[in-house]
């Protein structure tokens, strides 16, 4: 495997995401709405973002780790030693782990909201599906040491609770919005 990563590299993918997603916004506005196209879109962007942050080396590929240096399993000091923010912003770590999965909560209503119905299913199961993903990076984490992060189970605590506060701000921006007013319009003939 040939050493891959980098900033460069994070933001690359992350606008060829963003291009793929702001196309099926387009494809699903005329059916859906503006709002929910664009939180259907934005979501699937946000949980493009996540990734890429996450598990793309930030200083490029850390190369070969010999098998004495590697983690076997993930750490369980829940709100242990976190080292401070990372390049771009600062603040500890844990409040970056959190803020970066409110957008997440918060596009998960604005998607579900057009369908008050269908929110008591799906915001549960979107509750859980968003920490089955961040469960599912830290072990990605832990299984490719080449990729040099660490697995942290504070860490889904904190993708958890980011969550859950984008959910609250997601219902405020519903309440504002009100996407469920956005409907197509009923075809004639």
């Amino acid at each position: 495997m040939f050493p891959v990563g980098g900033v460069r590299v994070m933001l690359l993918l992350i606008l060829a995401a963003a291009a793929v997603c702001a196309l099926l916004a387009l494809a699903l506005r005329r059916r859906l709405g503006w709002v929910t196209a664009g939180a259907i879109a934005g979501f699937l962007w946000w949980l493009a973002v996540i990734g890429s942050i996450t598990l793309i080396p930030a200083n490029g590929a850390p190369g070969i780790v010999p098998a004495e240096g590697r983690l076997t399993t993930c750490s369980w000091d829940i709100g242990g030693p976190a080292p401070e923010g990372f390049w771009i912003f600062s603040g500890t770590q844990r409040a970056l782990n959190a803020v970066v999965f409110v957008p997440a909560g918060a596009l998960l209503v604005l998607a579900l909201a057009r369908w008050p119905r269908a929110m008591w299913l799906g915001l549960p199961l979107g509750l859980a599906l968003l920490a089955a993903y961040s469960v599912g990076i830290e072990a990605t984490q832990l299984a490719l040491a080449r990729i040099d992060r660490a697995c942290d189970v504070t860490d889904v605590v904190d993708n958890v609770t980011g969550a859950v506060v984008g959910i609250g701000v997601g219902v405020l921006l519903a309440l504002l919005l009100r996407p469920w007013r956005h409907r197509s319009p009923q075809r004639l003939g």
